[in-house]
């Protein structure tokens, strides 16, 4: 036994490195394909290039005249900047309510919570889009920033309440006699003990903004407005005359925020998952 438990960890490995390899193909062929020439994209599809060219990303990054994709970039970290920060402050206040305070009817606003998150997004698509049309808001980023001030992510307030639940009261009781309120104890108390749930929640915040398509082509209708996914669009022509290898280049650089991001804070991501699950 003692034989065949190194052979089977390194069958193991090799199976999750080969299985790995091949989830990350298509990310290496767009990689390939976006300093490949235009011509040899689909006609030369593997993944080692026989001619280089950078073409594609001076191409790209001049999308349209005046205005460069670095443009777009900075709209998407606009907004994806400002969503981390209110889900951030709304959610983990929320959360800290449904977790540590009594108030009214507070299994009943939980469970009016929970159903918003089974509630297809679908469903209320036309009434926001009414409301945010009334108030003049659309072709502007507050569409897709106001609601984030809100607390509207309620996956992200179930995740912070059940880390909060996991932090022993008896925090809280010894803070109370040191003479903290309700608002110290969420400042001084809570909040440093929730690092890791706070960095899951701002990872996966920036992710699903900064890759958000159907909202923002929803709300934001001019060029100068426009974030990634929307710049990506447009080198799609619907006749079938598209650039594929501005596409592709365009789409490496807007994989490596997001890349960096998840690499830097994978750990935290771990942790803040895992430790939700402690305590009831």
């Amino acid at each position: 036994m003692n034989k065949q438990t190194p052979l089977k960890r390194i069958f193991t490995h090799l199976f999750i490195i080969s299985l790995g390899i091949l989830m990350l193909y298509p990310v290496l062929w767009m990689i390939s394909s976006s300093i490949k020439p235009e011509y040899l994209i689909f006609s030369s599809p593997g993944l080692w290039p026989s001619e280089i060219t950078f073409e594609n990303y001076t191409k790209g990054w001049n999308v349209v005249r005046d205005i460069t994709f670095g443009s777009f970039f900075k709209n998407s970290f606009l907004i994806s900047t400002i969503s981390v920060v209110a889900n951030l402050v709304t959610c983990s206040m929320a959360a800290y309510a449904f977790a540590r305070l009594k108030f009214p009817l507070k299994k009943l606003w939980f469970a009016c919570m929970l159903m918003t998150i089974m509630l297809p997004a679908h469903v209320t698509l036309v009434p926001q889009y009414t409301i945010f049309h009334y108030l003049n808001w659309i072709n502007t980023i507050l569409p897709l920033t106001v609601p984030k001030l809100l607390a509207t992510d309620a996956f992200f307030i179930f995740l912070m309440i059940q880390f909060f639940r996991a932090i022993p009261k008896e925090l809280d009781e010894s803070a109370t006699m040191d003479g903290c309120g309700i608002v110290q104890i969420y400042a001084r108390i809570i909040m440093p003990l929730a690092v890791p749930v706070l960095i899951t929640t701002a990872i996966f915040t920036f992710i699903w903004t900064w890759d958000d398509f159907f909202s923002q082509i929803l709300y934001l209708n001019t060029v100068d407005k426009f974030t990634v996914p929307l710049g990506l669009r447009l080198f799609l022509d619907s006749q079938g005359d598209s650039s594929w290898g501005s596409v592709f280049a365009m789409s490496v650089l807007s994989l490596m925020p997001i890349a960096t991001v998840f690499f830097i804070f994978q750990k935290y991501i771990v942790e803040g998952i895992a430790t939700t699950g402690l305590k009831g």
